[in-house]
């Protein structure tokens, strides 16, 4: 593996732990796609830092457990939006 490619995973997984931040978050903050930030971290991760990899990974669990949560927060706050507009 490229030192970049290394480098950039233990970024990537910095950044995450240090911010509780979401795999679309991350991929924004470094101008990269979901599923590279994805692949470095669930499996380039791994070879490099193990224990860096599953302190990562519980921050991603977390988020993805509460995905469903925050999607309807943003879809009832769409609405009460729309609502103080007065569009139906």
């Amino acid at each position: 593996m490229k030192d970049y490619i290394e480098e950039r995973a233990i970024d990537i997984a910095n950044y995450i732990i240090d911010n509780n931040a979401t795999v679309r978050q991350t991929a924004k903050q470094f101008g990269i796609s979901k599923s590279t930030v994805h692949k470095d971290v669930t499996d380039r991760l791994r070879q490099i830092n193990p224990l860096l990899a599953k302190e990562a990974r519980k921050v991603l669990d977390v988020n993805k457990s509460e995905r469903h949560i925050r999607g309807g927060l943003a879809t009832r706050e769409k609405y009460l939006h729309q609502h103080e507009l007065g569009i139906q």
